[in-house]
């Protein structure tokens, strides 16, 4: 059986796509819709490691949070692309860790996943543009 070899963005929204299918009741649905709208401009805005704390602090670890959602979907796939080899484990590691070509490569990484998230919540109609969550 051949294999189909995907570009990158299709990796992304293949994903994306699947991350957002884990997230399953409505409350969850409405705080990682309104997060997975601000994503991509908070990350811009604030920086990765500030955004990564803030997703952190709000969501407590607790594993049904939707900033823990978010927060974990994110650094599986950032750390998958940048860290491969699996030296870090945590992307909060890597990006307090590594040097700034590295961090540039994870934050530019994190804003374009990011942006599959939010079109898919847009296309699911989750969440609000307007929630109140920022860091």
């Amino acid at each position: 059986m051949a294999t189909i070899r995907q570009t990158l963005e299709q990796e992304r929204a293949s994903s994306a796509w699947r991350d957002i299918e884990t997230v399953t009741n409505d409350q969850q649905q409405k705080k990682y819709g309104t997060l997975a709208r601000k994503l991509p401009t908070m990350i811009q805005m604030n920086g990765l490691g500030t955004t990564l704390a803030f997703l952190m602090a709000k969501g407590k670890s607790k594993s049904d949070d939707g900033h823990t959602l978010i927060f974990n979907h994110l650094s599986k796939w950032v750390l998958s692309k940048i860290e491969p080899a699996g030296k870090y484990k945590d992307l909060m590691v890597l990006v307090r860790n590594v040097e700034t070509d590295v961090y540039r490569r994870a934050t530019t990484e994190a804003i374009e996943y990011g942006i599959w998230l939010k079109r898919y919540v847009e296309a699911k109609d989750w969440g609000s543009a307007d929630g109140d969550d920022s860091p």
